[in-house]
């Protein structure tokens, strides 16, 4: 099944990609493999501010990074014109903006590990990292970059 008709079964349309806001390009690419910059969360076109533990709850934090792998999605297609030139997510990393003591990182990531696994089945299946951290431009509540795999 193409990446577009998964896509469309699970009712997303992607939106345009973003574009940098500093020095620094959306998406890289040597051989076969390609690197997106983090994207942080938005909500409703705007940074979605937060801070996981105090203003935003677990399940806050894994929409949010739900709504960042779609937003990846679409800087990967900007860059690459077609979805279905991936044959692995290789890797994810999450940043989340959290009190010292919100422990819960890795259940927050899991909003854009999941939606991976959703759009490209196995192909989706990743390494990943998640960290709490002190702070994310603009306040946002997650960041989130990823490496995939293309053909």
């Amino acid at each position: 099944m193409s990446v577009y008709d998964t896509l469309a079964r699970l009712g997303i349309e992607l939106p345009g990609a973003g574009a940098p806001a500093a020095a620094y390009v959306m998406a890289a690419q040597t051989g076969n493999t390609v690197f997106l910059s983090g994207h942080i969360a938005r909500k409703d076109g705007k940074p979605w501010a937060g801070k996981l533990g105090k203003d935003l709850t677990t399940e806050d934090g894994k929409a949010a990074a739900r709504a960042i792998a779609i937003d990846l999605l679409a800087t990967l297609h900007a860059h690459l014109g077609d979805l279905n030139r991936v044959t692995r997510v290789v890797k994810l990393m999450s940043l989340v903006n959290s009190t010292l003591e919100f422990t819960e990182q890795h259940l927050v990531t899991n909003g854009a590990s999941e939606f991976l696994v959703e759009v490209f089945g196995d192909a989706g299946k990743h390494a990943r990292s998640a960290f709490g951290v002190a702070q994310i431009p603009l306040g946002a509540c997650v960041e989130i970059e990823l490496i995939v795999e293309v053909k």
